[in-house]
């Protein structure tokens, strides 16, 4: 069982008020205290005290600290008996629940869940699709399809990216079941528990979730929200370190919005060609461009198969819709054997109703419609921060996709301004969730997905108010 750096100081306050030392009311030591007492980071003290509160034991008072919870009399024998049946990662568990929408939601101005809010989800044209495909095709609907996806979705998909200089191969393309599918595959292809890989940092929860189920050892390297993925320090690190992958969002980078240039990526392909390290490319956000052209795919410019690319259509389509595919380049044989060993093969209902929109013009044109659309969120969510937000609040302008990178002033208490969220009804993503480092604590990732209605507004006018 995984062992947490905060476990050598939650164990230790959990038996204290399991044998009644420490009393329900009774205020437990400072975050600052027993980061000096354990020589730990801020974050881990902070991720001990919210796993105590997840399990009942501790209650957090703004202003005020952490005190035994008032429920937390429960006997040893009833909280045994309680937990018994099912053994659950805290950290996984409470990081899932910060990037993804409450059942309660409603009631709730959620700017952390990175999918499209029901208004700009092009509902009628995707249901009227749905109907077409289901009248015409019927019962062939409900047969297996190829493990490897369909070929006329997989013949559409290839054509569209033709459209952007971006060439791939038939025999190297899978339809897989969305985009962290597509990920767990190619990683799965490349390497094996152990082995070393690198990735961004900051980084997005789901990929190191999969990293970790994968048994793999991480370098992040750092990703500056001016200057963007730092080459340089990879260089270094290949140098040093048997690195078999490198994981990369070059389009509109997951949280900070980054773009890469051409000379950029260039760059970073020249690394992987030079050190035989296997790339692959997250283009999850490349059609969700702001202005200009859509910017260049990686495996544009490859020609060794050591780019594996992949992306969906939950990001521009629907979250429901799941469609995504990957170019596994020279790893191909492995990829179709991880992908059959996965199971049943992706919605033929779907697949039908993608390559139908990718066939026609209406897939541009919805595109090209949300895409203005996230522009205007964007600079309307930048200007809510910058009018609400303390002053020296940094806010990084993305030129792409769903996200705002958002650093609070260096003297925020990051803890009581997340507990003011949640009592007003706001959530964001805390930074620390991007990394395995806790690297991030001042930071958060405001998602502008969705339309600003006066409530969401006001959300943001309320959430920056308890900021100052």
């Amino acid at each position: 069982m995984k062992v947490y750096k905060f476990e050598a100081f939650t164990n230790v306050i959990e038996k204290n008020i399991r044998e009644g030392i420490f009393k329900p009311g009774h205020k437990l030591p400072s975050v600052r205290d027993l980061k000096e007492q354990y020589q730990t980071s801020i974050s881990t003290i902070q991720q001990g005290y919210e796993y105590l509160v997840a399990r009942g034991l501790v209650e957090s008072v703004p202003k005020s600290g952490y005190y035994v919870s008032n429920k937390a009399n429960l006997s040893d024998q009833q909280v045994k008996a309680r937990h018994r049946p099912v053994v659950r990662d805290a950290i996984f568990k409470h990081h899932l629940g910060l990037t993804t929408s409450l059942k309660e939601g409603r009631q709730f101005s959620e700017f952390n869940v990175a999918a499209p809010g029901d208004l700009l989800i092009p509902q009628k044209l995707l249901l009227r699709t749905m109907q077409q495909v289901i009248r015409e095709q019927g019962a062939s609907l409900l047969r297996y399809y190829p493990s490897n996806g369909s070929p006329a979705l997989k013949e559409n998909i290839i054509k569209k990216a033709a459209v952007h200089q971006t060439i791939l191969n038939p025999d190297e393309l899978l339809i897989t079941d969305g985009a962290l599918q597509a990920l767990y595959i190619a990683l799965s292809a490349v390497c094996s528990p152990g082995d070393v890989i690198a990735v961004e940092s900051p980084c997005v929860f789901s990929v190191l979730e999969v990293i970790r189920v994968l048994q793999l050892r991480v370098i992040e390297v750092p990703v500056d929200p001016y200057a963007g993925f730092d080459i340089d320090f990879l260089k270094k690190a290949c140098r040093t370190n048997a690195i078999k992958a490198v994981i990369v969002t070059p389009n509109f980078h997951n949280p900070t919005g980054i773009l890469m240039t051409d000379e950029q990526k260039l760059a970073l392909l020249s690394v992987a060609h030079q050190h035989h390290v296997a790339l692959i490319e997250n283009d999850v956000y490349g059609d969700l461009y702001f202005h200009g052209q859509r910017p260049s795919a990686i495996k544009r410019f490859d020609d060794s198969g050591l780019v594996l690319s992949y992306a969906s259509y939950a990001k521009t389509l629907a979250p429901g819709i799941r469609v995504g595919w990957l170019s596994a380049g020279k790893f191909m044989q492995r990829a179709e054997q991880i992908r059959f060993a996965l199971g049943s093969t992706v919605s033929p209902l779907y697949q039908e109703t993608a390559s139908r929109l990718l066939a026609s013009n209406s897939y541009d044109q919805h595109v090209r419609s949300f895409r203005m659309q996230l522009a205007k969120n964007a600079h309307q969510a930048i200007n809510l921060l910058s009018a609400y937000f303390p002053e020296k609040t940094s806010i990084f302008t993305p030129s792409g996709g769903y996200n705002i990178w958002v650093k609070m002033p260096d003297d925020t208490d990051m803890v009581y301004f997340y507990d003011q969220c949640g009592k007003i009804g706001v959530r964001f993503t805390p930074g620390y969730t991007f990394s395995f480092s806790g690297a991030y604590d001042k930071y958060f990732r405001l998602v502008f997905a969705d339309r600003f209605s006066s409530k969401r507004t006001e959300a943001l006018r309320l959430a920056g108010q308890r900021a100052q």
